[in-house]
């Protein structure tokens, strides 16, 4: 589009851009709310598309740092992405992506993120599926017994203003031990994780917060809301515990709850341990199974590098990224670049999804995606890949 201007957003504009993204999701934000709604795009890097004066595209960076496999790199976390349904199909998404990955590569962050709202749009930009997440429903309706010996130390309830402080270090050794995770600040904390009402479900109460201290420790957040039967549910928003003791005390703290009988449990980790360890499996229901983080490899050698490996392969491989072309050549997995010939080729986006550990190198093999030109090299790449916990991101952006 020739007509069309690619430029940083002021923060002048920021009721533009939530009433934009009203148009783009079907939203109506009430006037009480316009200010609770726009911190994210305050602290972000604003990317507009503006056809004269009027801003007919958006996207938002926020400067992140995402766990990967033995380390924090900084990464751009893409949210309030949308184009005015008058200019879709024009180039206008594509554009403001170009401007993203510059941004990016400025800046020094190896990798970008987001939650897609329509899966199939961020594929051709480079973006893989790094993670998956289940839904969980528990019958709390009789006690949760559990094949373990919970942890029998006390649990303690806290202030929403206490949680950077309490659940902080108790999230980043959580983050350390299993990637996807967003490092916290305590903005973060008060707003993105325990904000008082939830705009979308706002039938449900404050949250709560039930800690275990020490190490091992851990911590659940959740909400409770009365049923029209006057049984009550719990939906819970996050727990995480540094051994399965601690996360079975957390769980039956929560099913013990009085006056509810269900926990709803959405965006759990695919390895869960709750299934397992519930003696009547029939009360641990999956309820659901869905695609999570897309992962955008911006500086190829740099994120081989900075990743760790669980063994000390030296495979070759080539990657094919026709929008940002510092990433197409060859590579070792030090981060190397190297005239030997490769044991595989990825599309970056294909190298997004395997990236943290997620998904099995083989079955993109099998499935055409990733092309093998060593014998067992997919193989070996999986084995390299591997992390002791399925990846798994629960900050909503």
């Amino acid at each position: 589009m020739s007509d069309l201007e690619i430029r940083a957003v002021p923060e002048s504009e920021l009721d533009r851009m939530l009433d934009l993204l009203d148009v783009v999701f079907h939203h109506r934000t009430e006037d009480d709310e316009r200010d609770r709604n726009l911190w994210m795009p305050r602290r972000s890097e604003r990317i507009g598309a503006y056809e004269g004066d009027t801003l007919v595209g958006q996207l938002a960076a926020l400067p992140m740092k995402l766990s990967v496999p033995g380390a924090l790199p900084d990464c751009s976390a893409i949210t309030w992405v949308g184009v005015l349904p008058t200019h879709r199909r024009r180039g206008v998404l594509t554009a403001m992506i170009e401007r993203m990955h510059a941004d990016a590569v400025a800046a020094g962050r190896p990798v970008a993120a987001l939650w897609a709202s329509q899966a199939g749009i961020y594929g051709r930009y480079g973006f893989g599926l790094a993670d998956r997440s289940i839904d969980l429903e528990v019958d709390t309706s009789r006690p949760l017994a559990l094949r373990i010996e919970a942890d029998p130390r006390p649990l303690r309830l806290i202030r929403r203003d206490q949680a950077a402080e309490v659940l902080g270090p108790i999230h980043a050794r959580a983050i350390g031990r299993r990637p996807g995770g967003l490092a916290r600040d305590a903005e973060w904390w008060e707003k993105a994780i325990l904000p008082r009402v939830d705009e979308f479900h706002d039938e449900y109460t404050e949250p709560r917060i039930v800690v275990l201290d020490g190490e091992p420790g851990g911590y659940a957040i959740y909400r409770t809301h009365e049923n029209d039967d006057a049984s009550g549910t719990i939906r819970l928003d996050e727990l995480e515990a540094d051994t399965p003791a601690v996360e079975a005390a957390l769980w039956q703290f929560l099913a013990a709850i009085d006056l509810t009988k269900r926990i709803q449990a959405n965006g759990r980790p695919v390895d869960d341990l709750l299934p397992l360890l519930a003696i009547d499996p029939d009360q641990v229901v999956v309820k659901g199974d869905w695609g999570a983080l897309w992962l955008r490899l911006i500086d190829v050698p740099t994120a081989l590098r900075l990743r760790s490996w669980a063994t000390d392969e030296s495979l070759v491989i080539e990657v094919k990224d026709a929008r940002l072309p510092a990433n197409e050549g060859r590579w070792r997995l030090t981060g190397e670049a190297t005239g030997d010939e490769p044991d595989l080729t990825f599309g970056v986006a294909e190298l997004g999804s395997v990236y943290l550990g997620g998904t099995r190198v083989r079955r993109l093999v099998r499935a055409g995606l990733v092309t093998e030109h060593t014998p067992g090299a997919a193989k070996r790449l999986d084995a390299a890949l591997e992390v002791p916990l399925a990846p798994h991101t629960n900050d909503d952006f």
